[in-house]
């Protein structure tokens, strides 16, 4: 899992089957302290996150496995949304 922030939404009206009516978000991945910290990923949302909110992703097995009794093909899924985080040393988020 990571640690990212959504920067943008993304449509598609074709979508792989067991896709349909699942939101998609392009995430940027972010440190503790919220820089930058990777390439950005679009990952699947089924909890509602928003532009601007910091959000917990999960990929590969862990996010598909999240699609009981169906093989959806995606690899990234926003499984939290962050309202705060405490490390000494770090800017806390802001969700």
């Amino acid at each position: 899992m990571f640690l990212g922030k959504v920067i943008g939404s993304v449509w598609a009206t074709q979508k792989e089957t067991g896709m349909e009516n699942l939101k998609l978000m392009v995430v940027q991945p972010i440190d503790w302290r919220g820089e930058e910290n990777g390439q950005t990923v679009i990952a699947a949302d089924r909890i509602g996150a928003g532009i601007g909110e910091q959000v917990i992703v999960s990929r590969g097995t862990p996010a598909r496995i999240l699609f009981t009794g169906s093989s959806v093909p995606i690899d990234a899924i926003i499984v939290g949304i962050v309202d705060s985080f405490e490390v000494p040393g770090a800017a806390g988020g802001e969700g």
